[in-house]
């Protein structure tokens, strides 16, 4: 039971650093477009992330929980070397101000400490499958709404003056990052929730009734929902100012208009997939829209520079932190 307690402990760690990584998702636009001040920009993104927890289901946690790894083969010491390995990454990645996709970092360490135990037929290929293609598609998504979106904005504001343009988008911005954030939490805190209730869905010791019911099989319990969003909340609320910058100042330079088609064009691709139980990345959903804005003025408007490193830290997410993970579930199991 002890070490039941911890793994949950360092889930909801790396649901906090998922928070602090992701923050940039949340508010990079609106703090790039000085809608919001970035402290004020983090307690309004933090808001929205709790307030996912409320009416959004639990369709991506099922996923995470049973269907990426084969459920009968999870074990404690699988899910902890898993949750050790994203951590890792994650927390390298925030530090150098690199957003990647803590969601990507997370499968890829459950599918490298799975891998560790018992090779490729541990993993649950199907679900592997459609990880894969949503790290191609949901920018791409993402970067066609929002530049479709920002075309279609500025033909019907054509003859609007700047200073009216930014008035109006400066609210529609706090409506366009709440709705960013709601998708935000909705995805990403319930990859933790995923873990904790395929984790005390698979234990072998007793748990008391009121923290899981193992007779009712894999279901996410209220307190493990409330304390996830608690978690990515506090998290974003902290803020990964190295990544914000990246996000929001280096990639490309927006307006409030901007701004609010980014994150409206985010928001649908992260609330339509949630909705599927397709566990996607929210930095490549929202690099991917701020790219679609940038590139309706002129290519050269995106640094193409900075997002080439984006990209290749999101292609080395899942094999680092699957070697990270894998070599731990080796050290767990010598010793």
């Amino acid at each position: 039971m002890t070490l039941i307690v911890i793994i949950i402990l360092v889930a909801l760690l790396f649901d906090f650093l998922n928070g602090m990584n992701d923050a940039a998702n949340s508010i990079a636009t609106i703090v790039s477009t000085r809608v919001l001040s970035p402290r004020l920009a983090v307690f309004w993104a933090a808001f929205f992330n709790f307030v996912a927890a409320f009416g959004f289901g639990v369709a991506v946690a099922t996923t995470i929980g049973k269907g990426i790894v084969n459920p009968d083969l999870i074990t404690q010491e699988l899910i902890f070397a898993g949750l050790i390995g994203a951590i890792v990454w994650t927390h390298l990645c925030t530090l150098y101000g690199l957003p990647i996709s803590v969601s990507h970092s997370l499968i890829g360490g459950l599918a490298g400490a799975a891998i560790a135990k018992e090779g490729v037929e541990a993993l649950i290929l199907s679900g592997i499958y459609k990880v894969v293609i949503f790290i191609f598609l949901s920018p791409m998504i993402g970067l066609l709404i929002a530049f479709f979106l920002m075309i279609g904005v500025t033909w019907l504001f054509r003859r609007a003056s700047t200073r009216k343009v930014d008035r109006f988008f400066r609210v529609g911005q706090l409506l366009s990052s709440a709705a960013y954030s709601l998708g935000h939490g909705t995805n990403d805190a319930q990859k933790t929730m995923g873990i904790i209730a395929v984790l005390l869905s698979s234990s072998k010791v007793d748990i008391p009734s009121w923290m899981y019911d193992q007779s009712m099989g894999f279901y996410v319990p209220t307190w493990v929902i409330l304390a996830a969003y608690s978690a990515i909340g506090l998290g974003t609320l902290m803020g990964g100012w190295k990544v914000i910058r990246t996000m929001g100042i280096k990639l490309t330079q927006l307006r409030p208009v901007g701004g609010f088609c980014a994150e409206t064009g985010g928001a649908v691709v992260l609330l339509g997939t949630a909705m599927f139980g397709i566990p996607v990345s929210t930095t490549h959903t929202i690099a991917g829209a701020i790219m679609g804005v940038g590139a309706t003025r002129r290519m050269s408007a995106v640094r193409w520079g900075i997002a080439g490193k984006i990209v290749a830290a999101w292609f080395l997410t899942i094999p680092m932190s699957g070697l990270v993970a894998g070599l731990m579930y080796l050290l767990f199991d010598i010793f």
